[in-house]
Order: structure tokens, then C-alpha cells, then sequence
């Protein structure tokens, strides 16, 4: 087995197993989503374009939902 163990990418293969294991497949989604929903905001806070959107609705009542699942 150390063959196994000497490519790299066994290792992001390792780190994504355990990351399933505890979040859980089915939160997975909703995480993905508010990383990068919180990415987007931080891009256009960077970019400092001045203008600031209000939050949906729709986008907080689907992330909700989700968390109750």
C-alpha cells in the first residue's frame, strides 16, 4: 500500500471521505451553496462596486428549508 499512499491526490480523496462522513451527503449541497453565495459577496465587496443588493427572499426561504431537512 505505499504506493497509494505516495500520490497526492489519495490524499484529497482521503480528506473528501471524511468530510462526507461528517457533514453527511445530503447537507453537502446547502454548504457548497452558502460557500458560494459568501464567495459572490466577498468578490463584490472587494470589487467595492458601492452597491448593495438586498437579499432575496427566495434564496433565504431555499436555504432554510434545506436546514430543516
Amino acid at each position: 500500500m505505499p504506493g497509494f499512499f505516495n500520490n497526492a491526490a489519495s490524499h484529497w480523496w482521503i480528506i473528501l471521505i471524511i468530510v462526507v462522513l461528517i457533514f453527511g451527503a445530503s447537507k453537502l449541497p446547502a454548504l457548497a451553496r452558502s460557500l458560494g453565495q459568501s464567495v459572490n459577496i466577498l468578490k463584490r465587496e472587494v470589487k467595492g462596486d458601492g452597491t448593495d443588493a438586498p437579499a432575496s427572499s427566495e434564496t433565504d426561504d431555499q436555504a432554510s428549508s434545506s436546514d430543516r431537512k
